[in-house]
């Protein structure tokens, strides 16, 4: 028992520290928030403590809240907020919970510390996952959450221990939280649950079940608080399916995969291979063997449930993934990959098994070394697909941001009122230092409402920062025909490929 403590100890200390370096690295380098979803995540974070009306309601819809709640301690504080380490601190702590779950998981599964540590390296010496635990995303706080539930489904296998099925439960409380594949692991934990237990099996799975199923039933009920719609999130005007219904309706390609599953498994499987390397794909294949070798299952089959998950959800229409080697040859969305990562981590470390104890030690260093040699080689992070993803996929928004930003922040004076759109916009007002309660934006309900339908009678902000021809922007323009407050253009921002942002002041 000493030695696993210690062990686990160690795995804490190099998750740490890898992390640590990782997250230093990034935020030093200025690439924190360049995925666009990083830059909303910690705003959405933000605007929780720090907007006109503060509190619950301004969690939102779609995105589920939990990565977002781990953010509040760190968001408040308004250097954190600016750099976007207010966001990247709680990823890289479950980056290195996760790390922590699946040595403890493989270890206990396994009996093999050579096999868990293959299977940690594998992760943990990922670029593109250091990458993405170094940004306010939320990937790895599912991952952790994922990893904790193989931990305690495993741990309750051997004890059938009512704090392992409690400790599932609010695993996967967490897990769907954070991510809809949360949601769909649960059912076949349920059943795993129903075929593992000892005593009582079906009121270990109903148990589980019942924890388990708080998590959707929580966000349904807060989609019907805030929106009268208990599934807002899935057909609302903001969600995938709606969006993409529009982008048809304007004449868009269908989504890569979109009822093709030969297809969808293809598009993803190549994301997979990006993001992962052959090297890791064919290390994890041959584990396989050791799987089978010593019946180790669960693991293997938990693991297949996020990628499974991703595949439907591409045929369904719900998902886009594009890799630069298909068409239509760009980026987008190929950190979804990482759902296969610790399938692949979780089979390759089974290699190890394959061979007789004494060996063991000798193939986990083996393959600690084969998956991390090709990221040494090919170092540059333009062969890290999600860094060139969030690079390539931003490169007008941070021109323009850093540009109004720059063109905003001397003017401006505390508590005069700036009044724009939630969304892109804000990293504006977050490069700038200007406080989101100084805002008026389109969550902020009838305030809003009044200043852009009838600008000239409620429209009072000293300041106005727009995308030429959004609601802002038409709504200056009506104030001047409606013989209220006049704006004159302060600086309009045009980068190439980008729509013109434009800073007014109120004269």
């Amino acid at each position: 028992m000493k030695r696993i403590w210690l062990e686990l100890t160690l795995v804490f200390v190099a998750m740490a520290a890898i992390s640590g370096l990782a997250t230093a690295y990034v935020n030093h380098s200025g690439w924190t928030l360049y995925y666009g979803d990083a830059e909303a995540h910690l705003n959405i974070a933000r605007r929780i403590v720090d907007s006109r009306r503060p509190g619950y309601n301004q969690i939102g819809t779609v995105w589920l809240p939990l990565p977002h709640l781990l953010m509040l301690a760190l968001v408040r504080n308004p250097q954190l907020w600016r750099s976007g380490l207010a966001g990247a601190i709680p990823s890289s702590a479950c980056f290195v919970c996760a790390g922590v779950f699946l040595y403890a998981a493989l270890r206990r599964a396994t009996q093999s510390s050579a096999a868990a540590l293959a299977s940690l390296g594998l992760l943990a010496f990922n670029p593109n996952l250091l990458y993405l635990q170094a940004t306010p995303m939320t990937e790895t706080v599912v991952l952790a959450a994922l990893m904790a539930l193989l931990y305690f489904t495993v741990l309750f296998r051997e004890t059938q221990s009512f704090a392992a099925l409690a400790g599932a439960g609010l695993a996967s409380v967490a897990a769907s939280l954070a991510r809809y594949e949360g949601w769909f692991v649960i059912p076949f934990v349920a059943l795993y649950f129903l075929f593992t237990a000892r005593k009582n099996k079906l009121g270990a799975a109903l148990l589980f079940s019942g924890i388990a199923a708080l998590a959707p039933l929580y966000w349904l009920g807060h989609n019907w608080w805030l929106y009268s719609n208990p599934l807002e999130f899935f057909n609302g005007p903001y969600s995938p399916t709606s969006i993409y219904r529009r982008a048809l309706a304007q004449n868009m390609a269908p989504y890569p995969g979109d009822h093709d599953w030969r297809a969808a498994a293809f598009y993803y499987l190549t994301a997979v291979r990006l993001f992962s390397g052959w090297v890791a794909v064919i290390i994890g294949t041959a584990g396989l063997v050791g799987v089978f070798q010593k019946r180790l299952f669960w693991p293997v089959l938990l693991a297949a449930l996020p990628p499974l998950f991703y595949i439907w959800s591409m045929h369904s229409g719900g998902t886009p993934i594009y890799v630069p080697t298909l068409w239509p040859f760009s980026y987008y969305n190929t950190r979804y990959a990482l759902t296969a990562l610790p399938l692949i981590a979780i089979a390759g470390g089974c290699l190890v098994l394959v061979v007789n104890t004494r060996w063991r030690p000798w193939l986990a260093v083996a393959i600690l070394i084969a998956a991390a040699t090709p990221w040494l080689i090919w170092a540059r992070p333009s062969d890290w697909v999600t860094w060139k993803e969030s690079q390539i996929n931003s490169l007008t928004r941070r021109a323009w941001t850093q540009a109004a930003a720059q063109a905003l922040a001397p003017v401006y004076r505390s508590r005069t009122g700036i009044v724009t759109s939630f969304g892109d916009l804000i990293g504006i007002l977050r490069a700038a230092g200007i406080p989101l309660h100084e805002a008026l934006y389109d969550d902020d309900g009838p305030e809003w409402a009044a200043a852009t339908m009838r600008p000239d009678l409620f429209l009072h902000e000293e300041w106005a920062v727009t995308m030429a021809g959004d609601t802002v922007a038409t709504a200056i323009q009506k104030s001047t025909f409606q013989h209220g407050p006049r704006y004159h253009l302060l600086q309009a921002i045009k980068v190439k490929g980008a729509p013109v942002i434009e800073v007014y002041k109120r004269d």
